[in-house]
């Protein structure tokens, strides 16, 4: 038995959280990964994983065995990238997710460019705007804004973005300009659905002073460019990143509002489930989008 690979084919499993996921991950057959796991299960005299129709799931051997392999993984790989850092080029897919606007926007001319210098790294990219388990799903890497996940992911900022308060000329001129963000109170503003604070917009004054305000609104909606399409027919207002606002405010379909309070920064993220289980491949490529979107500040 090759006890390398069968660690390699059982952690798999575990993160897979099914047999078929995991054999489609390693290019193997389903009887092949069940057979590794058999295996190393034999070996160790321990069963590892509990099996039901429904699902997997570890035993309390099985747990301790993972956590210890997870490591020992990433040392062999960490070893590996480390004697081999000269002439190293990431190699093989890493399997991404993105929202869908910036995803198209920035990510897309980011991954081109990486791919021109690394023509061996491949991606499997999803695109969503809700917030993706990446164990669940498989993933290796999120590029989020705003909000990073919860505390078992690993975030590295990368980068930063404004927001954009704006409205539509019409409806300005209907329901008044709001000249302090506490007038916000009073009039209809769209949400974003998939952000925690969806209900609480944040400002700054001149002085850096915090301005937290409750909002409420016709409109909530798991896509910017919904909000910005509604706020165009005179609805309402809308708080937004200024790559996805910069069209319709060169149009003059939006313009706009509060420019002497500063909407909070939003910070861009790459977020990984394990800083110690990171594949070199990513590490050179969260690198790469660092070098390339912390020095683009102005998003327009």
């Amino acid at each position: 038995m090759d006890k390398f690979t069968a660690m390699s084919v059982f952690t798999s499993v575990v993160e897979q959280g099914s047999f078929a996921r995991a054999a489609d991950r390693l290019n193997l057959s389903t009887s092949a990964v069940s057979r590794h796991v058999a295996d190393l299960e034999a070996h160790l005299n321990a069963r590892l994983l509990n099996r039901t129709t429904r699902k997997l799931s570890l035993t309390e051997s099985g747990q301790a065995f993972f956590e210890r392999c997870i490591q020992l993984l990433s040392d062999l790989e960490e070893a590996e990238s480390l004697a081999t850092s000269s002439t190293a080029e990431p190699r093989g897919v890493i399997k991404l997710t993105c929202s869908i606007n910036f995803g198209i926007r920035y990510l897309a001319p980011a991954i081109g460019a990486f791919q021109q210098r690394y023509p061996e790294a491949h991606f499997d990219v999803s695109l969503s705007d809700r917030f993706v388990d990446l164990v669940d799903e498989g993933l290796d890497l999120a590029v989020r804004i705003g909000e990073a996940g919860n505390s078992n992911l690993v975030a590295r900022k990368i980068g930063e973005m404004r927001l954009v308060c704006c409205a539509s000329p019409a409806y300005l001129k209907r329901h008044g300009t709001p000249q302090h963000p506490h007038d916000l109170a009073g009039h209809n503003c769209l949400a974003y659905a998939y952000l925690a604070t969806k209900h609480h917009w944040f400002f700054e004054d001149k002085n850096g002073g915090a301005i937290d305000v409750l909002i409420k609104g016709s409109v909530e909606a798991n896509n910017g460019e919904m909000l910005l399409a509604i706020a165009e027919q005179d609805i309402g207002i809308v708080l937004e990143p200024n790559f996805s606002a910069s069209k319709a405010l060169k149009a003059g379909t939006l313009v706009p509002i509060l420019n002497a309070y500063q909407p909070r920064c939003s910070n861009i993220y790459a977020v990984y489930p394990s800083r110690r289980h990171l594949s070199a491949k990513v590490r050179m490529f969260v690198d790469f989008l660092n070098e390339r979107f912390r020095e683009r500040l102005d998003w327009d």
